[in-house]
């Protein structure tokens, strides 16, 4: 049986997933989005940063997260950034589908990941990526564009947020440009922790 489509971000109050340009990657407010993450013991422990940290409904959550992924799609401006900044062991350890233009062999890092390029679209990307998670779920990983279109493509079947309580003002908004008219909404559940509101969606069409 095949797993589900999902994604699962943090978003600011006012909207947003990520600052308005690479340059800002890793800066000050995108560091205030993610700052309920950074201290959860399962994401330092798969990122190699040092043992120990927080255990509750937070960790619990990233590592539900990622046991239920089999594999990952991104768009290629998510790569570009994340190649940059990702340690040299990937933390998906999965295989991953980049949806690009450039041709290029796949790239393999230690600890189980690969990146594989896929040049002919959103869909063939998926397929791919169902085929490599068996009966796992596929995680479309971000950017903000690639998830919209996925969602407009109706091709979400559901989504986590995690609510941070910081604002942005500007930059990328997760469903700036969503075809409303085709995409209806069913609530799956609201978790409030101390550090942020989990939010999670299943999707329907109109």
């Amino acid at each position: 049986m095949a797993g589900k489509v999902f994604f699962s971000v943090s978003m600011s109050l006012d909207g947003f997933i990520a600052p308005g340009s690479l340059g800002d990657l890793m800066g000050r407010q995108w560091m205030e989005l993610q700052a309920w993450i950074f201290p959860q013991r399962f994401f330092r422990e798969n990122l190699k940063l040092g043992k120990g940290g927080e255990e509750g409904r937070d960790n619990d959550i990233v590592r539900e997260t990622f046991e239920r992924t089999g594999a990952s799609v991104m768009g290629k401006r998510m790569f570009d950034a994340g190649e940059q900044m990702w340690p040299e062991e990937a933390p998906f350890h999965t295989p991953v589908f980049v949806v690009t233009h450039e041709k290029r062999d796949p790239w393999e890092r230690p600890g189980g990941t690969t990146f594989h390029f896929v040049n002919d679209g959103i869909e063939t990307a998926l397929d791919q990526a169902r085929e490599a998670a068996g009966d796992r779920d596929v995680r479309i990983a971000g950017g903000g564009a690639t998830i919209l279109e996925y969602v407009n493509a109706g091709l979400i079947d559901e989504f986590s947020i995690a609510l941070s309580p910081v604002l942005f003002g500007s930059g990328i908004r997760l469903f700036e440009g969503v075809d409303a008219d085709r995409v209806a909404l069913e609530p799956v559940r609201a978790e409030p922790t101390q550090r942020a509101t989990h939010l999670t969606y299943a999707v329907r069409e109109r």
